[in-house]
């Protein structure tokens, strides 16, 4: 019985892993704008839902909870340790690297500046549209970001109108 119980969760753990994994961490990455740290806290949020047991009541507001405290926690902990670092190896660490030939393509120029208009937007706008932008629902936003559903829409037209205006002001 408990082996049968078990592979039911197990199976449900692997479909909610097939449905969510893959925007999960599309958002994060947009979020860090870092493709490996992105892998890492998606696993990890899925880890933590493998060792819940049982899936929440809204397991995408779940995960994205989760991985959005993951990623605050990370932010910080970096933050902490460029700190700690001397000036001239922080300023190492925390700097651009030069821009290859192919590094000056409109495409890469345009993506490093929706980098930096995202960066600057308050952190529920950036990660409503983030999350919009993955497809997530408004119920799903709303969970995950503690709002009111009903909410959603008219916070996610205010925080794109902050974004085009934002991304307009910038040279």
């Amino acid at each position: 019985m408990e082996s049968a119980r078990s592979m039911m969760q197990d199976d449900r753990f692997v479909e909610l892993f097939h449905a969510h994994f893959q925007p999960l961490q599309r958002y994060l990455e947009r979020l860090s704008g870092e493709t490996e740290l992105a892998a890492d806290l998606a696993q990890e949020a899925f880890l933590r839902l493998y060792r819940r047991g049982s899936p929440p009541d809204s397991p995408a507001a779940w995960l994205v909870t989760v991985a959005t405290n993951l990623f605050r926690n990370a932010r910080s902990k970096r933050a902490r340790h460029l700190r700690l670092l001397t000036p001239e190896r922080g300023e190492e660490v925390a700097s651009d690297p030069p821009l290859s030939p192919l590094g000056m393509v409109d495409s890469d120029q345009s993506r490093r500046r929706v980098r930096m208009v995202i960066d600057r937007l308050p952190e529920r706008d950036r990660c409503m549209l983030l999350l919009r932008a993955e497809g997530y629902s408004y119920r799903d936003i709303a969970g995950a970001l503690e709002l009111h559903e009903a909410s959603v829409g008219t916070l996610l037209a205010r925080a794109k109108r902050a974004f085009l205006e934002a991304y307009g002001d910038e040279p």
